[in-house]
């Protein structure tokens, strides 16, 4: 009996044993592959490459008439060459818009600020292809890799009434109005209590398709090829199936070119 219980304890002592270096054996492997993949990354920048099967980045922009957000998929192709695909949203505003304030006597402000003479917000939604090429890699002089970006697609335009709260100079009602040729109201300050809530419209939203083109250059100071951390600037070209209005008593406009700044970030692998 005694050899028994012997025998059953070595065996598990055995067999705990071999668990606990198995355990050992495993988080070692994975900390060795973890320090050979570090490796790897830091002889690839130094080589000036970036090299991952694919990229999934966000950006936040700023244009020279407007604002927006886009999502970007990168698939590598070459060592020196991505498939982009992109999509964006955002809103164009005319460079003429002009933001006033009612105010009382009292010289205190009413209601909420209006943009005088806009009678169309001008949203966009943008679905686009194109390629990205590498310039200059992440080298130890820098650390910095450059890339060119250029592509194109297709263009949503979506224009929203824009609404004004107006009171009736005879019976002082108020009321929301948008835009319908009527000049002599939508016009004169005297009757303008503000804009709008910013909901309103957006159930009467007109679509127009459209067509746009983009060129730019990326700065990337990701850490390694794992992170994109960069800023990217460049120029847009847009034009859409007839004329968006925006504002009155201006030149309504079919082609839109504008510069844009964006910061970049994303993860790649």
């Amino acid at each position: 009996m005694k050899k028994i219980i012997l025998v059953t304890l070595c065996s598990l002592v055995v067999v705990v044993s071999f668990s606990q270096d198995r355990t050992i054996s495993s988080r070692q492997q994975k900390k060795n592959d973890r320090k050979e993949k570090v490796n790897q990354l830091i002889k690839q920048e130094e080589e000036g490459a970036l090299i991952f099967h694919k990229q999934s980045v966000f950006g936040l922009k700023l244009t020279s008439d407007g604002y927006g957000a886009f999502y970007e998929l990168g698939r590598l192709k070459t060592p020196t060459k991505t498939n982009l695909y992109s999509l964006e949203i955002g809103e164009r505003k005319h460079d003429k818009e002009e933001k006033l304030s009612r105010g009382d006597a009292f010289g205190l402000l009413v209601g909420n600020p209006f943009i005088y003479g806009k009678i169309n917000n001008f949203y966009y939604a943008k679905l686009g292809i194109g390629q990205q090429r590498l310039i200059g890699g992440k080298g130890n002089k820098n650390g910095v890799a450059v890339t060119a970006l250029y592509g194109g697609g297709f263009s949503a335009g979506l224009l929203k009434p824009y609404f004004l709260d107006i009171s009736d100079s005879r019976t002082g009602k108020r009321s929301d109005v948008k835009y319908n040729d009527n000049d002599s109201v939508f016009l004169n300050p005297s009757v303008i209590n503000g804009a709008s809530g910013l909901g309103k419209g957006f159930n009467e939203l007109k679509f127009v398709p459209g067509l746009y083109a983009k060129v730019g250059m990326r700065f990337d100071y990701g850490r390694y090829n794992e992170m994109v951390s960069a800023v990217e600037v460049g120029v847009h070209a847009e034009y859409y199936s007839q004329k968006m209005p925006i504002l009155l008593l201006q030149k309504q406009r079919q082609l839109f070119l504008n510069a844009y700044a964006a910061i970049v970030f994303g993860r790649r692998r």
